[in-house]
């Protein structure tokens, strides 16, 4: 079945303060965030009719502005209450919500500062990220890098950063691939295109820690499950050559949640105890069942 289009759906959009009806909300051509990529965005995810940790996402978002150069004309209160607002008005328990805040048309050229700055927030159910998630997904090695940190502001959630993921992510799709995992500019084992990575031996948790990657929310949740459990967890470089060595591997986003990983590039693993039983974990604590 194929999925309706995003701009052609029911329902409503908020976008600067009121809610406009889905197939209204709109934006000029000559934006000048959809030109020169200096929007930034989060995903949150709601569970049984609340939005888990929202507070962490605002203020990632209002952050992530903030390295683009610009100030959201919200505070964290006012964003909060309207991702609410946007989940109530929706009907839904379980969905999926986009906050994305951008420049306006008000000038164009690289130059930015003329332009005002909006702010929309949609939600919408939105299943698994990935199809195969408890039988395990599949990795290659994408042909892009994530760059140095002294090259892109790397801590924001910004959308133009967003490119080499999509190139990658495309190009594992027309290999067979689930998606693809990134090495970043020094050649260590980075992240997939939307997610952290984590990888298990035995009882120990491995997961990169390289100074270019997304601060990631879901990840700092799974850290939390992992040491509650017990589990010796160390966040450190990972190489390639590594890799082979491991027994589980498994991926964490918003989007993604907990997915196991069964193959990188020829390279298998069984998703086994650990995998299982953060996934159990992560599951019971978004929907309120415990509390970290």
């Amino acid at each position: 079945m194929i999925e309706k289009a995003y701009h052609d759906r029911d329902g409503h959009i908020w976008m600067d303060g009121e809610f406009i009806d889905w197939r209204e909300t709109k934006v000029h051509v000559l934006t000048h965030s959809l030109h020169y990529g200096s929007a930034v965005f989060e995903g949150n995810r709601a569970y049984n009719g609340k939005v888990f940790r929202l507070e962490d996402h605002t203020d990632r978002l209002i952050q992530s502005a903030k390295l683009m150069g610009y100030e959201i004309p919200y505070t964290a209160e006012q964003i909060n209450q309207a991702c609410i607002d946007t989940l109530d008005k929706s009907g839904l328990q379980d969905a999926y919500m986009r906050p994305v805040a951008w420049r306006g048309s008000e000038m164009m050229g690289v130059a930015s500062k003329n332009n005002q700055i909006h702010l929309a927030i949609a939600c919408w159910f939105w299943g698994n990220y990935f199809e195969d998630k408890m039988k395990g997904i599949r990795l290659c090695i994408a042909d892009w890098k994530r760059p140095a940190p002294d090259t892109i502001p790397c801590k924001s959630k910004g959308a133009g950063l967003y490119m080499i993921c999509t190139l990658s992510k495309d190009a594992a799709a027309a290999k067979g691939f689930d998606d693809a995992l990134m090495y970043d500019y020094q050649g260590r084992v980075a992240e997939c295109t939307g997610a952290h990575i984590f990888f298990v031996r035995g009882q120990e948790i491995h997961t990169p820690t390289c100074d270019n990657l997304l601060d990631g929310i879901t990840h700092d949740t799974v850290l939390k499950l992992a040491a509650k459990r017990g589990y010796k967890v160390f966040k450190r470089d990972i190489y390639p050559s590594e890799m082979e060595h491991f027994d589980e591997c498994f991926v964490t986003g918003t989007a993604a949640e907990v997915t196991p990983v069964r193959e990188i590039d020829g390279r298998h693993y069984t998703p086994g105890e650990v995998c299982q039983a953060l996934i159990s974990d992560y599951d019971d604590l978004v929907r309120g069942k415990t509390s970290l």
